[in-house]
């Protein structure tokens, strides 16, 4: 039996293409058994579809669920009394929200893979923490949106937590300085998603004649990038202005989605997303869903082995993306790395964790 704990284990990215294939394959085919015997509505599917999960030989013939449907259904595969936890994906106003229904054991195995993964970008020791937002967007603890499910998942990697703009999103570099200050000469962790870090941030702070000096940080983002390319900003414009104003060199960009939160793909040093020992994507031709090949442009499926409350283990996006390579990048890692190319056309413009509407 694949059990999950197994792979908590060991390091992230450990496995190679056919240690992964197999344990990933044994896992997810678990996960559609138990999904379709506890979620009526996803057994519901299967049955019209006229699948039957168990004969799969691969996770890459299991089904997918396209993402948008968490926005329509009640998707959960526990009881009611079990949810320790809804999670609700960021939308523009009168837009439907996902809703992740999270038991225990589910919300705890999130917390462990992303712990696993970010720690081999930032090492095991916890450090300061600059959150690039307003400490508002954590006020309701009951249902986390997927700006603030962000910050309290990554939140166990900071000791001393400092918030960079006060409530009305305006920068409070007083505060900053005085939190840089009180830890001079040690390593800081900079979290933020990536619209809020250009527009709140590093704007505001190129306006200023001071620099704040982040040198010694390292700097995870993720998420809106759809806001930044429409002001035709690149992931190395981003990067070279970032250093610019502050002198941070040491910066991480990440893929993921509140459907399945934990298993995030990280970006590399050579530029290069990540799929960890819990998640894999597979890139599938936009026409008939068939696998593209290398550097082939296709819409993301995303799987992963964490998802037990509710059948999100595998997931067609709305996103386009180019699978560069497997088990052969520069940097070390196992796994499959690929680039994020945007929105398939014609998908629903939908909210991501940079939507901020000033009232």
């Amino acid at each position: 039996m694949a059990k999950i704990e197994d792979i908590l284990e060991i390091p992230a990215y450990s496995m190679n293409k056919e240690e992964k294939s197999r344990w990933l394959t044994e896992r997810l085919k678990q996960l559609s058994l138990k999904h379709r015997e506890s979620c009526e509505e996803y057994s519901k599917i299967l049955k019209a579809l006229n699948i039957n999960t168990e004969e799969a030989e691969s996770y890459y013939d299991l089904p997918f669920l396209p993402v948008r449907l968490f926005k329509e259904l009640d998707l959960k595969s526990t009881d009611k009394e079990n949810i320790f936890k809804t999670m609700t994906s960021s939308g523009t106003t009168g837009q439907k929200v996902s809703k992740i229904y999270l038991d225990r054991i589910t919300a705890s195995n999130q917390q462990k893979a992303l712990s696993k993964i970010v720690s081999e970008f930032t090492g095991k020791s916890r450090m300061p923490m600059l959150i690039i937002d307003s400490p508002a967007v954590i006020k309701n603890r009951a249902m986390f949106s997927a700006r603030g499910a962000g910050i309290l998942g990554f939140s166990i990697f900071g000791t001393d937590k400092q918030y960079a703009l006060n409530e009305n999103m305006e920068p409070d570099f007083d505060k900053v300085q005085e939190f840089l200050e009180k830890h001079k000469g040690k390593k800081i962790l900079v979290f933020g998603f990536t619209f809020m870090i250009w527009q709140y941030f590093y704007k505001e702070l190129k306006k200023k004649s001071s620099s704040i000096d982040l040198s010694n940080g390292i700097m995870i983002h993720g998420g809106g990038w759809k806001k930044v390319a429409n002001e035709a900003v690149s992931p190395e414009e981003f990067r070279d202005s970032i250093h610019s104003v502050c002198g941070l060199s040491h910066i991480h960009d990440y893929y993921g989605m509140v459907e399945q939160t934990g298993c995030i793909y990280m970006q590399c040093e050579y530029g290069h997303l990540h799929a960890s020992n819990f998640s894999d994507v597979i890139i599938r031709n936009t026409k008939d869903f068939s696998v593209c090949g290398v550097n082939e442009k296709g819409v993301i499926q995303a799987v992963s082995a964490i998802p037990e409350s509710y059948p999100g283990h595998s997931l067609i996006t709305e996103d386009e993306g180019v699978l560069l390579g497997e088990d052969d990048c520069p940097c070390g890692r196992y796994g499959k790395y690929f680039k994020v190319l945007g929105r398939v056309k014609d998908a629903e413009i939908r909210g991501c964790s940079d939507t901020y509407e000033k009232h």
